[in-house]
């Protein structure tokens, strides 16, 4: 089983997640991002289908069963039906909460695509998104630490792991003003 997360988390699959979905537009056209987060704040997958839809909802369902091999204890939605219409189609048994102030992790998860977006003066295509999210999301697991529970020895300690991953995985060394900090 393949699981990809942060240095600070742990390799288990997430007990709750997070999912939720947000308009972009690309060329003038509404494209839906969604996301799956675990309950640490990690990006687990995205998906950039043209639709809202059940299917939608059933297929980043599939992907993340796929990836994870097994379903969250809980999932932790907005009020959209989709979610509930999929799951009941897929036959998963799990605790479903719908809740708009209970998926903040989620939404806040959106952030970091929306400046980047910004940046970017939009994304121009679904694909190009669908990329950059899905690429981004995991480096930004990589770099991703505790803010709190953790004293500036133990930041320093996870953010060097990160960077000693950084290398292997891009065969590029650091420069030494990044490691300090």
């Amino acid at each position: 089983m393949h699981v990809t997360f942060s240095p600070r988390i742990s390799r288990t699959p997430c007990a709750k997640g997070h999912l939720d979905e947000v308009v972009v537009t690309i060329s003038g056209r509404k494209h839906w991002l969604w996301r799956a987060v675990d309950q640490h704040g990690a990006v687990l997958d995205v998906l950039v289908p043209r639709r809202r839809d059940k299917q939608a909802a059933k297929r980043l369902m599939r992907k993340l069963l796929k990836k994870h091999g097994r379903a969250p204890r809980v999932l932790v939605t907005d009020q959209l039906k989709s979610y509930a219409a999929a799951n009941r189609e897929l036959g998963l048994s799990f605790e479903h909460r719908q809740h708009k102030g209970l998926n903040n992790r989620a939404e806040n998860s959106h952030q970091p695509t929306r400046m980047r977006e910004k940046v970017m003066r939009r994304f121009k295509s679904a694909g190009q998104l669908q990329r950059f999210a899905s690429v981004h999301d995991q480096v930004a697991n990589l770099f991703m630490c505790c803010r709190y529970h953790s004293n500036a020895q133990q930041k320093r300690s996870v953010r060097a792991q990160a960077f000693q991953a950084w290398e292997r995985v891009t065969c590029v060394p650091m420069m030494p003003e990044c490691l300090a900090g």
